[in-house]
């Protein structure tokens, strides 16, 4: 089998999608299934693919709603004469810009069965950057692209609920979910070293939040919940944020002009994320537009209660009371009640953690690879299917 992927994001991007995406590849090409990746080129300056990687790599520009996702500028004949030479089984897209477009062409043009993966609610964006005007076009674009698939794999039931009720076909609807890598994210930690080496030996509750700084997380809500947090209940609480973004500039700002101790450490390893997650008292994490929430099933793999707002991909992780805790979204005073809740019931968030950690153990990449994979073999079955072969050779 072979399979050709056409992503506008991808490693060593930093991003849920861009990590899942590589994952998926590695596990096909453990399985001896040959893949092609037509991806734009990282945007740090250097990063290269290596000559040996089946990735194809375009010039790109950042995308203004999400700057990980990039505009790529494809060159359709480099990539008819590839595909001409791969003979893909199947065409997997995986992201409804330049690069995806382009897959949804070739397979339309010479009847390759097409798969789609949903990963990013961009129309929840739309509020934060004053575009709300764009939904019904955006929609109207989302319903054409994915019209051909014989597959939508989204990554939560939420996510599912909330297209089934567009009027999505759920006979083409699936889940793919996501799974932690227990090798990476796990409790072990030396919580004393890793907070003196920060300067933080004295702290007595630790928050941490991770993910990107942008209007879409509502990073100002865990913001305003921890200075309310240290204003009643722990003075000495420091809050670590994981991750740059935007909005970075007008955070610290905000951190500093209202007294809120918060200390941003940027962008952070995997292995540098799990070292915050397990020395963590509880992960703060307010966005209300997560499909799945990569960060939040990290958090608990290292046996961290998280706090989160009540909506999107996070309700299929999180539940209330026995691993976490759900918040109104955007409401500060819910997310610091929360969090006094954890900081006055030390044996309740043991439990939780204790909990979320059991959770995450059965959330095995193998086994999710295993079941998707299945998935997509059914879904490529019908007549036709092999005639691709045949019709690829015509490419011109």
């Amino acid at each position: 089998m072979r399979v050709a992927i056409f992503t506008d994001t991808y490693a060593p991007e930093v991003n849920g999608v861009a990590r899942t995406l590589g994952r998926w590849t590695d596990y096909l090409q453990s399985q001896g299934i040959a893949c092609k990746v037509f991806a734009p080129e990282p945007a740090t300056s250097g990063q290269r693919t290596p000559q040996a990687s089946p990735v194809e790599r375009f010039a790109s520009l950042p995308f203004f709603l999400y700057p990980e996702c990039r505009l790529a500028l494809p060159r359709l004949g480099h990539i008819r004469t590839e595909l001409q030479l791969f003979k893909p089984d199947f065409i997997h897209v995986a992201t409804p810009f330049n690069l995806g477009l382009c897959g949804i062409h070739y397979a339309r043009k010479y009847q390759i069965p097409l798969i789609a993966s949903y990963h990013t609610n961009f129309d929840h964006y739309l509020s934060f950057y004053n575009l709300q005007w764009m939904e019904k076009l955006l929609w109207r674009y989302m319903e054409w692209f994915h019209r051909d698939c014989r597959a939508i794999f989204v990554p939560s039931r939420n996510t599912f609920s909330d297209l089934a009720l567009r009027g999505w076909d759920i006979e083409r609807l699936g889940i793919w979910s996501r799974g932690v890598d227990s090798t990476i994210f796990h409790p072990l930690v030396n919580r004393k070293e890793q907070l003196e080496q920060h300067g933080l030996g004295n702290c007595p509750f630790l928050v941490s939040y991770a993910g990107r700084l942008a209007p879409e997380k509502n990073v100002e809500t865990a913001l305003d919940a921890f200075r309310r947090f240290q204003q009643s209940t722990c003075s000495e609480a420091v809050l670590i944020i994981a991750g740059d973004g935007p909005s970075a500039p007008a955070l610290k700002e905000k951190c500093r002009r209202e007294g809120i101790d918060a200390r941003f450490v940027g962008f952070a390893s995997p292995q540098q994320l799990q070292r915050w997650y397990a020395a963590s008292d509880v992960m703060l994490f307010p966005s209300p537009t997560e499909t799945f929430g990569n960060v939040v099933l990290e958090a608990m793999a290292c046996g961290t209660a998280v706090i989160c707002a009540d909506r999107g991909g996070v309700l299929d992780t999180v539940k209330d009371g026995w691993n976490g805790y759900l918040c109104k979204t955007g409401n500060a005073e819910s997310f610091s009640a929360a969090l006094e809740d954890a900081y006055k019931h030390p044996a309740k968030l043991l439990e939780l953690g204790r909990n979320a950690h059991s959770h995450s153990l059965e959330q095995s990449w193998s086994r999710i690879f295993e079941e998707l994979l299945a998935a997509c073999v059914r879904s490529c079955q019908p007549s036709g299917w092999r005639k691709s072969h045949t019709d690829m050779r015509q490419i011109k």
